[in-house]
């Protein structure tokens, strides 16, 4: 990522969403994981209660988070992944993933969630920002891409890790489309890692016509499986074009093995839903769906302490895996 991440996110809070800062290189000579030239957006998004988010009642906070756009080596409109972070902000952890998409010769553009809210990290207090929040600012940034000049508009993929894949998987629904989604474009897919899929949403089987690619650990207890072959197969009942890659030996985080990490360890005081059951109710208001009373971050179900840490094994096989899947869904050469 730039050097100063978040000094470049705080400078793009300064403009009106068009571009702040780019950096251009020749291509020549480059490795092909370098990009040719960055772009830093501004992005107009909202911060609103989940209710809020599943009523569609924008009238929350207005607020600028911030993009990194990174055009890989190539000519005319290129593919592009946007890329949603988790619940500690973008970290090093995101560098590996932009390095090999680009070398691909896929853009990316980095969503920073986090920095224009005044937030660094939220694992230990979830309830700082709304668990939907990060899927407005995912297709504020699917506008900004879809009219970019450098872009395929038809080729551009969603993937989130962790609260960013939590984000990722439900931004497939049709609903929350129909109702926040004004850039007229759709994602060819979306690849979530290790999301969160304890929450029920109503018609949340209806998604749209795109493939949807999950990756996840089986000892996780951070964002348990379990809850995700759940979903996983209603998904499949109704029909949708949806798969499931588990690694038997691999925890939450497992990709930070891309950095070489392979150890696992606590993360302290970190808030886990793992053994939650939350369903909408009436009105989009969530429910914990064991007391009957609408969920908060003080329920009894809430755990502490989940476990991360990498595995550079798994994390290369999932790299190849996703790598496979857009060569095919992107026609790479």
């Amino acid at each position: 990522m730039l050097a100063n991440w978040r000094f470049t996110a705080a400078a793009a809070a300064f403009c009106t969403g068009l571009l702040v800062t780019c950096i251009e290189t020749s291509a020549q000579s480059l490795p092909k994981d370098v990009a040719v030239r960055t772009e830093i957006y501004a992005i107009p998004s909202l911060t609103i209660s989940d209710q809020q988010f599943l009523s569609g009642d924008a009238s929350g906070k207005q607020v600028t988070v911030a993009g990194e756009f990174r055009i890989a080596q190539g000519t005319g409109r290129l593919p592009a992944i946007v890329l949603m972070h988790g619940s500690s902000g973008v970290g090093a952890g995101m560098d590996p993933w932009v390095r090999h998409f680009n070398a691909m010769g896929v853009s990316t553009f980095v969503i920073d969630g986090f920095s224009g809210r005044g937030l660094t990290a939220v694992g230990p207090n979830q309830a700082l920002l709304g668990r939907l929040n990060f899927i407005i600012d995912i297709y504020r940034a699917l506008e900004i891409l879809a009219k970019h000049p450098r872009v395929d508009a038809d080729r551009i993929v969603l993937m989130g890790f962790s609260r960013g894949g939590q984000a990722a998987l439900y931004a497939s629904l049709e609903r929350f489309h129909k109702t926040w989604n004004r850039s007229g474009a759709q994602f060819a897919a979306y690849i979530p890692f290790y999301p969160d899929c304890s929450t029920t949403y109503a018609t949340d089987t209806e998604t749209v016509a795109r493939p949807i690619r999950i990756f996840h650990g089986t000892p996780d207890d951070y964002n348990p499986v379990a809850t995700c072959k759940a979903y996983l197969a209603r998904l499949q009942e109704a029909n949708r074009d949806v798969a499931l890659t588990e690694y038997p030996d691999s925890a939450h985080g497992f990709d930070s093995g891309l950095l070489g990490v392979s150890t696992v360890a606590i993360s302290a005081n970190a808030q886990s839903a793992r053994n939650c059951r939350i369903r909408e109710g009436e009105g989009g208001v969530l429910m914990n769906d064991d007391t009957k009373a609408p969920f908060t971050y003080k329920d009894e179900c809430i755990a502490l302490n989940p476990h991360v840490g990498g595995n550079p094994a798994t994390a290369k096989e999932a790299q190849k895996a996703v790598s496979e899947f857009l060569q095919a869904l992107l026609k790479l050469g």
